[in-house]
């Protein structure tokens, strides 16, 4: 029997169905902390953004469009639950599809700002280290 998630004592579908007042007590304080000084006004766009996706697409059973957003800092709420964001990682937009285990995260957790850095092998005139580097 696959394992059923829950999220500190709730299951899935009754966090779904609490108030955003009830939800927010279950959340780990910097979370709570941040949610109840309200939301910011790009917080509150993305939000709005996210409703109008799913009355648009969500109703006739397909999915909800991808909504874009540089909002990091928002917490995930049960409501996003089966979007598909595009979060701004500061050079691209990378899709997150939100998934249970992510509600009280940061959206910004999910999209690393850093990349891995690979160096290529040294040309000539690279450096003067490279004179001695045998050319293939």
């Amino acid at each position: 029997m696959p394992r059923q998630f829950t999220y500190r004592g709730h299951n899935l579908e009754e966090v779904k169905q609490m108030s955003m007042d009830e939800f927010i007590k279950l959340l780990p304080s910097r979370q709570r902390r941040s949610l109840l000084k309200g939301l910011t006004n790009d917080q509150r766009t993305l939000l709005e953004h996210i409703r109008q996706s799913r009355r648009e697409n969500g109703n006739g059973g397909g999915k909800a469009a991808p909504v874009k957003t540089h909002a990091r800092d928002m917490i995930i709420i049960p409501e996003m639950l089966g979007l598909t964001l595009h979060l701004h990682s500061g050079k691209e937009f990378v899709a997150i599809e939100i998934k249970p285990e992510m509600i009280g995260h940061f959206l910004g957790e999910f999209a690393i700002t850093n990349q891995k850095v690979v160096h290529g092998t040294p040309g000539i005139g690279a450096s003067r280290s490279s004179m001695y580097v045998p050319l293939k």
